[in-house]
């Protein structure tokens, strides 16, 4: 089963409201569980990463002062107009060079042409090369090697080339 058959299954499921599915080829086994609109799915034999929300304040005493508190704003490289983000296909691992102890594919600094290899996301045991889609100058590298990475996040902020 590929990415693009276990991207559709899960659309499938979601759009026919389905909780939970378990689906076995040979020895891959497939296993979704929705659990009220957030919709996990497992391999068997990858690693699971699971959210943990935060636990709820404690009630405030009796005569107490409300006391309000702002979210952190999110982590967001400089936002400087004209920069191109290049951001992840799919879900899996990030990793910045060719093989452990070979130099990185790119670094900040660094003048990258269209279709030039940034990094290497390994997903399913397939390792996928993904390539700059402009030319221009890597400003920030925003992956650390052998980090998960989601789909469409952010991995490269690249000044293009005018």
């Amino acid at each position: 089963m590929n990415l693009k058959e276990l991207k559709e299954l899960i659309e499938f499921l979601e759009e026919k409201n389905i909780a939970e599915f378990e689906l076995e080829r040979g020895d891959v086994k497939v296993r979704i569980r929705r659990a009220g609109e957030h919709p996990v799915a497992h391999a068997q034999g990858e690693p699971r990463f699971y959210a943990v929300a935060p636990a709820p304040a404690p009630a405030p005493e009796i005569g107490a002062a409300p006391v309000t508190t702002a979210p952190p704003a999110p982590v967001q490289p400089a936002a400087e107009e004209g920069l191109h983000m290049v951001k992840s296909p799919i879900v899996g691992t990030f990793y910045e060079a060719p093989s452990p102890g070979a130099p990185p594919f790119v670094k900040g600094g660094d003048q990258v042409e269209v279709g030039q290899v940034l990094c290497i996301v390994e997903a399913m045991k397939l390792l996928n090369e993904i390539e700059s889609d402009v030319a221009g100058e890597i400003v920030k590298k925003l992956s650390s090697n052998g980090q998960p990475i989601e789909y469409g996040q952010d991995l490269f902020v690249i000044r293009p080339r005018k």
